[in-house]
């Protein structure tokens, strides 16, 4: 039976994307709408959205523009504009309310007599790398994500990892959370094209093995890891190149710690030039420190490409060592590792990249990702009849 479905989020592909949450939530509604079910998608609005309103791809979206002098209070005034456009559209009412990550937990909280999900993409714990932090918004941001917990009606955690961390960190009890891991459309990451071209075009040899890396420049992800592998790599392999797509707070000191190193960084890559890079890498490293889910693993998969990635979180959980993909300790010396053991075998870099095509396809389609998000807002609503709200 079709239901109104609300979902709350501060990014999407369609306005303000900031990282992986953005396709995450922008897909899953999306493959919710082409269920049948109508969907209401309340985030920000980017600089050049024209509008408040827009049905995009069958999801209707609802824009705000919110002004804050710190993320915290940005996100408290979004959540009140969220709520103010979500009553708006509320009649006939919403059968489910999914919110996602805690920059929305404020509306959550005015709206917590709802069939609320709260979906943890991350915590302000691990988005530090695994540390707590020792500034006020940790706390301040910390004590959201706990309060989501705590008054949702059900939650969603995207890998068994985050799962557990939520039950250590905020107390979070073990019925109440589902592990529902993201989607992905493994044709929108596959594309033919010439390696050597791409490489040639970024001035590498086309024979030259290319080591790439996509992802925000922060702590959490792990890039200075990377950077500090480079000179042990190049001592099993002179020849091997590097490309750091991404932005981030740490740009400028990776920037130094690379100097004289045969790495580029490119900023932030988007669309062609994204697809051609990630289908012509030799490897994709994921150096991640902390990882709840890692989409950057489910689309190097979908291109078919050779992974070498930190054993941990979603990315721990989802790779089968040296089946499909080499699983390392969160350590310079084992990410080089890890580079050396496949880099001079194309034919294994080969095989590693089908098998995580392979599973991409048996367990991250969306249709099976869609399905689990479905029997939780079932028990969401089942829940709330006996809880007598």
């Amino acid at each position: 039976m079709p239901q109104k479905i609300a979902f709350f989020c501060w990014e999407s592909l369609h306005a303000v994307r900031v990282g992986g949450l953005a396709p995450a939530a922008t897909e899953l509604a999306e493959s919710l709408a082409s269920r049948g079910h109508e969907v209401h998608y309340f985030t920000r609005a980017a600089p050049a959205t024209v509008g408040d309103s827009a049905l995009i791809d069958g999801v209707h979206y609802h824009f705000c523009r919110p002004d804050g002098e710190n993320i915290v209070e940005y996100c408290r005034v979004m959540s009140e504009e969220m709520v103010e456009a979500f009553r708006a559209v509320d009649d006939p009412p919403f059968d489910v309310l999914h919110f996602h990550d805690w920059h929305p937990v404020e509306a959550m909280h005015l709206l917590q007599d709802r069939v609320t999900v709260f979906s943890y993409h991350s915590t302000e714990y691990g988005r530090n790398g695994g540390n707590f932090g020792d500034w006020w918004e940790f706390g301040e941001i910390s004590g959201k994500e706990w309060h989501g917990g705590y008054i949702s009606t059900l939650v969603m955690t995207v890998s068994h990892q985050i799962r557990t961390e939520l039950m250590w960190l905020y107390n979070v009890p073990e019925w109440k959370c589902t592990v529902v891991p993201n989607g992905v459309r493994p044709e929108r990451f596959r594309k033919a094209v010439d390696p050597g071209a791409v490489k040639r075009h970024y001035g590498i040899h086309p024979l030259a093995p290319l080591v790439l890396y996509v992802g925000r420049l922060v702590y959490q992800k792990g890039p200075d890891l990377l950077i500090e592998a480079v000179p042990r790599i190049l001592q099993k392999r002179w020849d091997v190149q590097f490309i750091v797509g991404g932005t981030g707070q740490m740009e400028a000191e990776l920037r130094e710690q690379a100097r004289g190193l045969p790495v580029q960084f490119l900023g932030y890559i988007l669309g062609e030039a994204h697809l051609d890079l990630l289908n012509a890498a030799d490897v994709v490293v994921i150096p991640s420190r902390n990882e709840p889910f890692g989409l950057v693993l489910t689309e190097a998969w979908s291109a078919g490409r050779c992974v070498v990635a930190t054993d941990v979180g979603g990315l721990g959980e989802n790779i089968e060592p040296f089946v499909d993909g080499i699983p390392v300790p969160v350590q310079p010396e084992s990410i080089a590792w890890g580079v050396n053991y496949v880099i001079d075998d194309p034919q294994f870099i080969r095989a590693l990249g089908r098998a995580g095509r392979k599973k991409v396809l048996a367990r991250f389609d969306w249709a099976l990702v869609t399905d689990a998000a479905l029997e939780v807002y079932d028990r969401a609503k089942a829940l709330k009849i006996l809880q007598g709200t």
